[in-house]
């Protein structure tokens, strides 16, 4: 048997808990108070009896007419107690006469009969009535206050742990300017509870993992910037260079270093999350056949829907392409890009993205298996979707292949773009 969601709760936790305790409570202590009370009147009531079974027996002895409430065997006298003052000895009880509660007692009398008298026991009756009504208002109350007062305690601190895990969530996302700035946290003068340390701490977590990013991006970018000009020169160089196989490997190495440069300049302006859209109105299936002319790979084109969207062309052309072109680096033919209305799909025949890859996404500078690239091109399509805000997903076909999964938005996505999950490792 499985819970309701809202069942996990710490307030209604709380609630539970302080709602048992006070019934417990309440009932422990009404029962110490009805049983002492009931108790202490049935004890005067019994002893009142009692006295006047002793004057009732004094004067059936002396031959004086009993007193008023006294008799010999009334009819309306309990069979047990009959059977007890029939047996030699005396003994009192409760029982109803004529509509009313009566404390009978009763004794032997001469010739095997028994002498009883009868005291009226509505007053008492009613006092124990009145007292458990009490009880049962007065401890009523008392959990009623108790959960009010409870609930606002609690209801503080899990405000508080809430505000917290939502800073927590922002942070995830990438928010990395978010802070829980806890007010009892940030007064000294105030005694810390263990929530205020929980906030202090994300906070100093947050600062302590924002500064360390933005040395990182910081580092990425002024590398990327000071390679740019000796490689330029390098380029330049290479290409006076008299034609044969040095000079092929060296013009080679000589691109694949300025594709790796502008790859991480693309990465470092993408991390900074202040990237500008240019929305125009584009066809998907036209925009999809001019990624794969312009890639110059046998790659087939399906529009199963088409749709036309509010999109920066040239962004999703760069997703697009990147998405081809690992297709056709890292699987196996034949690649196909699939159109249907928003999502666009691009899948190969080969051995599948790794596990890594499918359960956190691309990571820079991460290949396996030997492939060949740096790790990026999927990393760039990934942080280009986030500027569109369309959403990029990574995961194989059931009959083998890697399948990419680009899902555009509906409505066109703001011309600034919003801050990117900013993660260590991935884009």
């Amino acid at each position: 048997m499985r819970l309701p969601q809202w069942a996990g709760a710490l307030a209604v936790k709380a609630a539970l808990f302080i709602t048992v305790m006070c019934c417990a409570l309440a009932a422990m202590l009404g029962a110490l108070v009805h049983v002492s009370v009931t108790h202490q009147t049935v004890g005067e009531a019994r002893d009142l009896a009692l006295s006047r079974l002793a004057d009732a027996t004094e004067a059936y002895e002396a031959g004086d007419p009993l007193l008023p409430g006294a008799g010999l065997d009334p009819e309306e006298l309990p069979g047990p107690l009959r059977d007890l003052a029939l047996s030699g000895r005396r003994g009192t009880m409760v029982a109803d006469h004529r509509g009313r509660p009566t404390m009978w007692a009763a004794g032997p009398a001469d010739g095997g009969r028994a002498l009883a008298v009868a005291v009226d026991y509505s007053q008492q009756a009613r006092t124990i009535d009145g007292l458990d009504r009490a009880i049962v208002w007065s401890s009523a109350l008392a959990i009623g206050g108790t959960l009010l007062v409870g609930a606002f305690a609690v209801t503080r601190v899990t405000r508080r742990l809430h505000a917290t895990a939502r800073v927590a969530r922002r942070i995830s996302a990438g928010d990395l300017d978010a802070r829980v700035h806890d007010r009892r946290a940030g007064d000294p003068g105030r005694p810390q509870d263990e929530v205020g340390a929980v906030a202090a701490a994300l906070d100093s977590m947050a600062g302590s993992l924002q500064g360390k990013l933005l040395a990182e991006q910081r580092f990425t970018a002024d590398v990327a910037h000071e390679l740019r000009t000796p490689l330029t020169g390098l380029h330049a160089a290479a290409e006076l260079l008299p034609p044969g196989r040095p000079t092929e490997l060296v013009r080679d190495r000589v691109a694949a270093l300025r594709t790796l440069t502008e790859d991480l300049l693309e990465i470092s302006r993408l991390d900074t999350g202040r990237e500008r859209l240019e929305l125009d109105s584009e066809e998907l299936g036209a925009l999809a056949r001019r990624v794969v002319r312009a890639s110059g790979t046998d790659t087939e084109v399906r529009v199963v829907r088409d749709a036309r969207v509010e999109t920066d062309r040239r962004r999703l052309e760069r997703v697009l392409g990147n998405l081809v072109a690992n297709g056709h680096r890292h699987g196996r033919a034949p690649v196909v890009l699939t159109v249907d209305g928003p999502v666009v799909t691009v899948r190969d025949h080969g051995d599948g993205y790794p596990g890594y890859l499918v359960a956190h996404g691309p990571q820079r500078f991460r290949t396996e298996g030997g492939a060949r690239g740096h790790g990026l091109g999927l990393t760039i399509a990934l942080g280009q979707a986030e500027v569109l805000g369309a959403r990029l997903d990574f995961g194989n076909a059931p009959d083998g292949g890697a399948l990419a999964t680009l899902t555009l938005p509906r409505t066109a996505p703001p011309r600034t773009a919003p801050p990117r999950g900013a993660h260590p490792d991935h884009g």
